[in-house]
């Protein structure tokens, strides 16, 4: 099983923050800053991703994309910005009557689901991770135990292109939408996601909306 800050034994990439604490001095906390991204279709929705991706991203530890990937060029193109690890989606298998869906190959980036594990969490990232409040029939666990074999406390998926961050008692969940089809929306940018694991502390997360990004003024 791999240890706490490593995925299949390698370690993870990690940035000790400076925080300062109730008394004198600074006490140093380790946080990891995880960039989200899903369903990107590339190239379907567009021949590279949204050049707000970049700045969106930018400063992330490592970058998780959550399965539809089309093609393993964007995970090269991804990490110009940071190491990325993938998950595989409904979407990368080789499709021989639709050509811009050649199928994801084995890749030491690309896995079916994993779990990372930081500072004392368990990371579980897979595609299609569908919550209580769209499957009452389920459980948590149960999905958790078929796709990662094991309880996790975080989940990062994609899948249904519309952003979400849910959490429960169980569970603490990220689907960061689509850069390029929101929504399954194909006039518009879409959205991707910053997670932070922060030892001894809960984890946080937002979404960006692309939309919201001038790459004008961020050059």
């Amino acid at each position: 099983m791999p240890e706490s800050g490593t995925i299949l034994g390698e370690p993870l990439p990690a940035r000790i923050d400076s925080v300062r604490g109730a008394g004198l001095g600074s006490q140093p906390v380790a946080t990891m800053r995880f960039g989200l991204i899903s369903d990107t279709h590339i190239p379907e929705a567009g021949l590279h991703l949204p050049e707000q991706v970049a700045h969106a991203l930018e400063g992330v530890d490592l970058i998780l994309h959550a399965g539809d990937m089309h093609v393993i060029d964007v995970i090269d193109e991804l990490e110009a910005i940071a190491p990325v690890i993938a998950v595989r989606g409904n979407g990368d298998a080789p499709d021989p009557w639709n050509k811009l869906r050649p199928g994801v190959p084995d890749d030491p980036r690309v896995h079916d689901s994993t779990v990372l594990r930081y500072e004392g969490f368990a990371l579980g990232v897979t595609h299609a991770f569908p919550t209580v409040d769209e499957a009452p029939w389920s459980s948590h666990e149960a999905t958790m135990g078929r796709l990662f074999g094991e309880q996790v406390d975080v989940v990062v998926c994609g899948d249904t292109h519309v952003e979400k961050i849910y959490q429960d008692d169980d569970l603490f969940l990220v689907n960061p939408g689509s850069p390029t089809l929101p929504h399954n929306l194909t006039d518009r940018l879409g959205t991707v996601g910053i997670l932070e694991l922060t030892e001894g502390q809960p984890p946080s997360a937002r979404i960006i909306d692309l939309r919201d990004i001038d790459t004008r003024s961020a050059e």
